[in-house]
């Protein structure tokens, strides 16, 4: 007896020796069919080939390749491609494949029926390998005649390897177009950044920070240079002063020559304020000093005229000194004059150079602010130039990608192994469905024996005794009685029959 489902040992044991048959029966009949399955069932025979994936003739430290180096990715898109309808319908036409069934079956219908019978699948690295990539693939077609599986899978492997051609060429191609693009769209963007550049240092020339030095030493040398005209003006100024009053003292003896009254004492008295000026501008200046050459030329002048003058000349007539002025006034006149001509451009030049040091402080000053502006213009041309030279260098190297794919040295396909010609079904199996007949069979006869089991609500032991009635058993009594079952000429025990006496207390 089974109680809550749990199926002890002896259960087990009585189940067996009542119904071995079950077991033995239910096997035996499923092995049968599944074997039988094998030669009824359509057979379809698989041809298999080895493609591997080879390396670049050239190492990708000289020329790094243009495509993604995953292969799952670069297998799914290629399968995608050359299972794609417009790829399978000329492999139907060109081996006639479903020629019986093309008259009434879609195309649709027989390119998914192909592409089903078509699996392509990875190789695993091996144990230890530096490389994380798989070594290559291997594409199968399953179809009902093994000759002409043998023809899809070669016509496939042959569709793989021409993909895988025409992907990497198409993708260095367009790769190397897409980074010549980019490389005049730098290239203008870098023109444009040198333009704002040069057209900012013509805006500001004599202003930028490298030119800052240069003005303060300008300045400098401005300020030095204010400073002498400075003291040029000064002379010029004390040399007219003087001039003036040479000119003064020769109309004062002009004129009394003119009225006959000339007096030499004023001759003398000139002559020693010449040489007053003159030890002034001693003390002052050097001997070799323009002031006091030209002081010392004047003196020596008068010095002359005064030794010339006869003593016992007589007055000049009223017409002979209207007729002209001596030449000494006409000279101190043209000095005088002269003396004005150079106190004006002095004074021009003065103002000239306090322009220019004007200019050049106003320079200094706003060399900060044009410092902040330079620095920002030459940081978007840096990453502009930096941005253009990178993309030369991709578009160089993609160049020489494209290159070699166009000479087939950039790593291909290599078929290792010809599509087989199988000689042995991959479907159906006799092994797999044979040993499934007998497994099914030998599961399907446990579930009856266990179905028998909860079925049997009879008491066979002191246990089952104390769980139908739930009273405690005293004793066991032995059965007088033995139950024979005979099968053919033999007799044999099936078992005894124990009663059993309970008391409730």
């Amino acid at each position: 007896m089974v109680a809550n489902g749990e199926i002890s040992v002896a259960d087990v044991k009585r189940i067996f020796r009542r119904f071995w048959w079950i077991p033995a029966l239910s096997t035996l009949v499923l092995g049968i069919v599944g074997y039988g399955a094998t030669r009824v069932l359509h057979k379809k025979y698989t041809s298999t080939t080895t493609v591997l994936i080879e390396e670049p003739a050239v190492s990708s430290d000289y020329v790094r390749p243009v495509m993604n180096n995953d292969l799952n990715q670069r297998l799914a898109s290629m399968k995608s491609q050359v299972l794609s309808s417009s790829r399978l319908q000329p492999v139907i036409e060109k081996f006639n494949l479903y020629a019986d069934e093309r008259s009434v079956v879609p195309m649709d219908t027989l390119e998914s029926r192909l592409r089903n019978a078509v699996d392509v699948d990875l190789m695993e690295p091996m144990l230890g390998a530096t490389a994380k990539q798989p070594p290559g693939f291997r594409v199968s077609v399953t179809f009902p005649d093994p000759r002409m599986a043998q023809k899809i899978c070669a016509e496939m492997t042959s569709m793989f390897m021409q993909q895988n051609a025409e992907i990497k060429l198409g993708v260095a191609k367009d790769t190397t177009k897409f980074l010549s693009e980019q490389v005049d769209q730098a290239k203008a963007k870098l023109d444009e950044q040198d333009s704002k550049l040069a057209q900012f240092k013509q805006r500001y020339l004599g202003s930028l920070p490298e030119e800052v030095q240069r003005n303060l030493s300008q300045v400098s040398t401005l300020n030095t240079q204010l400073e002498t005209n400075n003291q040029s003006i000064a002379r010029a100024q004390q040399d007219k002063t003087i001039t003036e009053s040479l000119l003064a003292q020769q109309e004062a003896n002009w004129k009394l020559a003119q009225s006959g009254q000339v007096n030499p004492e004023t001759q003398e008295q000139q002559l020693a304020s010449l040489q007053e000026q003159y030890n002034a501008l001693l003390l002052r200046y050097t001997p070799q000093h323009p002031d006091v050459l030209k002081m010392k030329a004047q003196l020596e002048d008068l010095k002359r005229r005064i030794a010339e003058e006869p003593a016992s000349k007589g007055p000049m007539t009223a017409t002979q000194v209207k007729l002209h002025e001596p030449p000494q006034i006409q000279q101190l006149r043209a000095r005088i004059k002269q003396d004005d001509m150079s106190v004006a451009d002095l004074t021009t030049r003065q103002s000239q150079i306090q322009q220019s040091i004007s200019q050049l402080q106003a320079r200094v000053q706003m060399s900060p602010m044009i410092e902040e502006q330079l620095k920002e213009l030459m940081r978007s041309y840096q990453t502009a130039q930096e941005f253009y030279n990178d993309l030369q260098k991709r578009r160089a190297n993609s160049s020489m990608a494209t290159e070699l794919e166009t000479q087939q040295q950039s790593g291909s396909f290599r078929v290792l192994d010809p599509p087989s010609l199988p000689s042995q079904p991959s479907f159906p199996k006799v092994p797999m469905f044979l040993g499934g007949g007998l497994g099914l069979g030998l599961v399907l006869a446990l579930a009856l024996l266990y179905m028998l089991a909860m079925m049997d609500h009879a008491m066979y032991t002191e246990r089952d005794v104390e769980l139908g009635l739930r009273m405690p058993v005293l004793t066991m009594v032995p059965s007088l009685e033995r139950a024979l079952y005979v099968k053919g000429a033999r007799t044999k025990d099936a078992g005894k029959f124990e009663s059993a006496v309970a008391f409730k207390g």
